[in-house]
């Protein structure tokens, strides 16, 4: 796995990214100097054990993103193979099919990049940070978008893994998920012409400092795509649980659009516009075979379904977009 990511550093060397490279080099190595993860060792071994085949065809351009196809593996092996990719259980973001295997997983991300792909400004040939990636998904859907490089960071080594595993078959060094959070990132670098981050707002405990380092990642004239739990109001109003929402232990702050279009003009960005509101539905997030626990039918309130199972507002997501002034 170190090779992985020093194939992907020397890549962003090659492209004039030395600088942010040296920066976080060292803090990827200190993550694994001090890893102690108990199934880490059963993850790297799942990904070893799969098919090792190499230049497969990949469709990064479709909603699920396809490596292989059912004809690439003998059905003799396809047991064996959904066995070793249900080891890196579970998968939430997605979907993916690997050697015609479907892996339907907790969240329809797609939807959410069929949102906002044609309202971002384009990737082509742009270097581009995803805050809080996940598995790789939308960084693998930015890449078929013709990005010429995509930083994911998310400390979840699952995800990681995750990413490590379908890279064993796509083989790109064009991007990477990254065992790193933002406040790993050097401070105002502005190395990116787009980052995006989405669902990470509301788990920080200052919303307005990370609309700020959000800010010092991107060069002047780049663009921010924000998403993010909101309240359905017309006025700058903000809900703070008390406790939980929708089980989740770590939310701390709901804003309404029109406080989180303040936030992000409050840090200095400008042409700010929300692009989408959408309410999150049971058909987009999910238990399925892919993600075997508890998902967003359980947390919401079963006699009314537009309350939590706490009874604060049922999850309801916004995008916006907003430019860094040159």
């Amino acid at each position: 796995m170190k090779n992985d990511f020093q194939n992907f550093l020397t890549h962003l060397n090659n492209i004039g990214l030395e600088k942010f490279a040296a920066d976080i080099a060292p803090k990827i190595e200190n993550y694994f100097t001090n890893l102690k993860h108990a199934d880490f060792p059963k993850w790297l071994a799942a990904i070893d054990a799969l098919p090792a085949i190499k230049d497969l065809p990949v469709d990064l351009s479709s909603d699920t993103v396809c490596i292989g196809t059912a004809a690439n593996i003998d059905d003799s092996l396809r047991p064996e193979t959904i066995k070793n990719l249900m080891k890196l259980h579970p998968w939430r973001k997605g979907p993916f099919e690997i050697f015609g295997i479907k892996i339907d997983t907790e969240w329809r991300s797609d939807w959410k990049w069929q949102r906002l792909e044609n309202h971002i400004k384009p990737l082509t040939g742009k270097n581009v940070l995803d805050v809080g990636c996940g598995n790789g998904y939308h960084c693998l859907r930015m890449l078929g978008a013709e990005a010429k490089t995509v930083v994911g960071i998310d400390p979840t080594l699952l995800f990681v893994c995750q990413f490590q595993l379908l890279n064993k078959y796509i083989q790109t060094n064009e991007t990477s998920v990254l065992p790193l959070g933002i406040d790993d990132l050097p401070e105002g670098a502005q190395c990116f012409d787009t980052t995006f981050s989405m669902g990470v707002l509301y788990h920080r405990k200052d919303p307005a400092e990370h609309i700020e380092r959000l800010k010092g990642t991107l060069k002047p004239g780049g663009e921010l795509v924000l998403e993010t739990l909101i309240i359905e109001s017309d006025k700058e109003e903000i809900l703070v649980p008390e406790g939980r929402y929708a089980k989740m232990r770590n939310v701390w702050n709901i804003p309404s659009p029109a406080l989180l279009k303040k936030w992000t003009e409050d840090a200095g960005f400008i042409n700010v516009h929300v692009i989408d509101i959408t309410k999150t539905t049971t058909a987009e997030q999910r238990s399925t075979n892919w993600m075997t626990y508890e998902s967003l039918p359980d947390y919401l309130n079963k006699q009314n379904q537009n309350l939590t199972i706490e009874a604060h507002p049922a999850p309801t997501r916004a995008i916006i977009l907003a430019e860094k002034p040159s």
